[in-house]
């Protein structure tokens, strides 16, 4: 018995352990979730799949909650991953990469380029209708994605270009989310709105008041993250809002908590439900239409374009200064890598046209430029590390 179990830990337990302790372990699951999806969503057991995923969990009469497992993975445990997102851009802007102005201003900035310039892009393609509605699909950048194919690259890529790019993912999914609030949404329920922005105030009071017992901004968050769903915003910005609220102290403790349920639940999870999409039997017109190109060259130009020009447009006038161990070779990297525009993007694809075969044309473009984008990305940063090391090589010498 004992040797059996000697055998059960060597050969799959510690393999396990190592995997998942490996920087890499988050991409690569996520990389795989997608093609599972995606074969799923186009195989013989797609019907099944689809209704898993939409099928009615629960229904209240009382309480309006997220009622599928699309709905309870995009609306309430992804704003878990927000949650441990916001809370490690906290600390560092209190005490680590962006914790002075010229480096925490640098991340907003570049996203604002990320938005601006994808979208004229995309208007310079589609600005006749029925297209011209959808210049807000290559706006978004999809943190979840886009941190993954950033880990494949391990300790290979500097922390601080890991910390720059979820800080600007997630202004920039703010921004995606502002988009779909003011442009996208008729319906803004500001009862439940008021209701959140009380209670974001209640704990800001809390933390004030150094209140310092985790469960007690947790409940407390739960009640935000009620109010701001039911208010017409994206529920994820509750994860956010509470992130800030959370007093320094409590922050350590909580990201070591979340981190290995987040990155191995919630997000596999996320990308099997988001990438869950029927390809059309014939895709050699979407390859010829006006929308296909506005997003694909939006998302894979516009994003790295406007991510690069801003940045550098900041620093060269002194309004920002780079990270340590930073340069303008990862920024470039970083700009390919957030045109992976998936989630946000394909929301925005759902609410721009009423069309279902406009708003598949848009999905699959989103997924082409995202494919596109992480790819090069990949690769790019990849050969910028093995032309520094190569350099650093020659100059041991």
């Amino acid at each position: 018995m004992a040797r059996k179990s000697s055998y059960i830990n060597k050969y799959i337990i510690s393999p396990i352990r190592e995997f998942l302790d490996d920087s890499r372990a988050v991409g690569i699951i996520l990389l795989c979730c997608t093609i599972l999806s995606l074969w799923l969503s186009n195989s013989a057991l797609a019907t099944g799949y689809f209704n898993i995923l939409n099928a009615e969990l629960f229904s209240s009469g009382v309480l309006q909650l997220p009622h599928t497992a699309l709905h309870i993975i995009n609306d309430a445990l992804m704003a878990l991953f927000f949650l441990l997102a916001g809370m490690e851009i906290k600390r560092e802007l209190i005490a680590g990469e962006l914790s002075t102005l010229k480096k925490g201003l640098l991340p907003v900035i570049a996203a604002a380029g990320g938005m601006v310039v994808p979208a004229i892009i995309y208007l310079m393609f589609c600005s006749r209708a029925p297209f011209s509605t959808g210049w807000g699909i290559p706006m978004a950048t999809d943190i979840a994605f886009s941190l993954g194919i950033l880990s494949l690259l391990g300790k290979k890529a500097p922390l601080s270009i890991r910390i720059f790019l979820m800080a600007l993912a997630i202004i920039d999914d703010l921004g995606g989310i502002i988009t779909i609030a003011v442009f996208y949404t008729r319906n803004i329920d500001r009862l439940y709105l008021g209701l959140a922005a009380i209670t974001f105030i209640v704990l800001v009071v809390m933390n004030l008041l150094k209140i310092k017992r985790d469960y007690s901004y947790m409940l407390v968050g739960l009640l935000l993250w009620y109010f701001v769903f039911n208010s017409g915003v994206h529920a994820t910005v509750a994860g956010v809002l509470l992130a800030f609220a959370i007093p320094m102290k409590n922050i350590n403790r909580l990201i070591h908590a979340l981190h290995d349920p987040v990155s191995f639940i919630v997000l596999p999870l996320f990308a099997l439900a988001n990438t869950a999409i029927a390809l059309p039997p014939n895709t050699s017109s979407l390859l010829q239409s006006p929308l296909t190109y506005g997003i694909v060259f939006g998302l894979a130009i516009g994003k790295p374009l406007g991510i690069f020009l801003f940045s550098y447009l900041s620093v060269r006038f002194k309004l920002c200064i780079l990270p340590v161990r930073v340069r303008w070779k990862h920024v470039a990297g970083m700009g390919m890598i957030a045109g992976i525009g998936f989630t946000i993007s394909i929301f925005i694809a759902t609410l721009a046209f009423a069309d279902e075969s406009l708003q598949s044309q848009a999905k699959i473009a989103v997924i082409l430029a995202s494919l596109l984008s992480g790819l090069v990305g990949y690769l790019y940063l990849r050969l910028v590390n093995k032309g520094t090391k190569k350099a650093a090589g020659n100059a041991n010498r």
